[in-house]
């Protein structure tokens, strides 16, 4: 079993210390799915996030040395996704063996650089906003596929749940939904996916996909227009091998998600993402489903978790509300005049 750290607030002190010859004058816990994340301010004058990873994670070096590198390569390519600071030893991360109520179990620990911003779940989500968030992760999914490494390969991640290549394996978790009403329309998403979208999935093109860019993962600031700007791209953990179309069904979900009219959200972002990378026929006609399938994959995922970790409910619970009343909106809207508003708002967005 996947064990999330429990490490304390003096621990924690300790590590910095050891690990990264630092005195923390400020330390405090951040919101986290299953790993450990703290905001940490040093004597020295500067601010960092200290990422303590779950158990489970922990046992797979390569995949987070490869997720390290993929953070790097995009900072370096001008995108706002932060770095790794070595330890006094000059590693990238540290391996420490504790008991957080499961036995003796060991964690991977990493200090990153910390990005000032706000996540855009706490902004106004505007229409430009949303281009500039479909935008960012074109962009974003363009560069990643530049990448070189010996370990490109961890990132194949086959039975991986959040893979949007792997709706199917929903179906494991469907005792979950036993008599609520999203049983049906979660089996009926999952056949679709299925039916429609596998035979489709070889015209789509091949990238690596962040995975996860979410309302809680991209942080922005003020910019000179009373608006905001994107400032920082969070949380590489569910990096995969993919598509360029799962990127994009992702950051729709999720901005979707937030927004108090949900359907509108879809337009701008698509209109942001094909400014850079125009979708062809078959992803055009699988965006509808790709994006219930991801929704239904954080609502079931999320229940899942809360009977792993019942603390940390109210976190893993973020999206259910918003995201089950979503769920029967967008399935009552159906694929054809889902698809239509889509494009047809993407259209006018892009003529502005």
């Amino acid at each position: 079993m996947s064990a999330k750290p429990n490490f304390s607030h003096a621990q924690v002190v300790e590590i910095v210390n050891r690990l990264f010859r630092l005195t923390a004058s400020e330390i405090r816990c951040l919101p986290s799915y299953d790993d450990q994340n703290f905001y940490v301010a040093s004597i020295e004058g500067a601010e960092y996030i200290l990422k303590i990873l779950n158990s489970e994670d922990s046992k797979n070096p390569s995949l987070i040395e490869m997720q390290t590198y993929a953070m790097s390569f995009l900072h370096q390519n001008g995108l706002p996704s932060q770095t790794v600071l070595t330890t006094a030893s000059g590693q990238l991360m540290s391996l420490e063996e504790t008991d957080c109520g499961y036995g003796c179990q060991k964690y991977l620990v990493r200090l990153l650089t910390y990005l000032p911003g706000t996540t855009i779940s706490k902004v106004p989500l505007t229409p430009r906003l949303l281009y500039e968030t479909g935008k960012m992760a074109a962009v974003m999914d363009q560069i990643l596929q530049k990448m070189e490494h010996p370990h490109l390969d961890v990132l194949q991640r086959e039975k991986f749940i959040w893979s949007l290549s792997n709706v199917p394996l929903l179906e494991a978790y469907m005792s979950l939904l036993d008599g609520d009403p999203l049983e049906e329309v979660v089996k009926s998403v999952i056949h679709q996916y299925k039916t429609s979208v596998i035979a489709k999935r070889s015209n789509f093109r091949r990238c690596i996909n962040h995975g996860d860019f979410n309302d809680l993962n991209v942080l922005v600031q003020p910019d000179e227009t009373d608006g905001h700007r994107i400032s920082g791209i969070l949380d590489f953990g569910d990096m995969n091998s993919g598509y360029y179309i799962h990127e994009l069904a992702i950051t729709i979900m999720y901005m979707m998600v937030t927004h108090p009219e949900p359907i509108e959200v879809a337009g701008p972002v698509l209109a942001g993402w094909e400014s850079v990378l125009p979708l062809n026929e078959a992803e055009k006609d699988c965006l509808y489903l790709l994006v219930l399938g991801r929704l239904c994959q954080s609502l079931v995922y999320s229940r899942y978790n809360v009977t792993k970790y019942p603390d940390n409910e109210k976190y893993l619970l973020t999206t259910a509300k918003s995201g089950t009343r979503l769920l029967n909106k967008l399935w009552e809207l159906g694929k054809k005049d889902g698809e239509r508003k889509w494009f047809t708002d993407a259209g006018t967005f892009s003529d502005k």
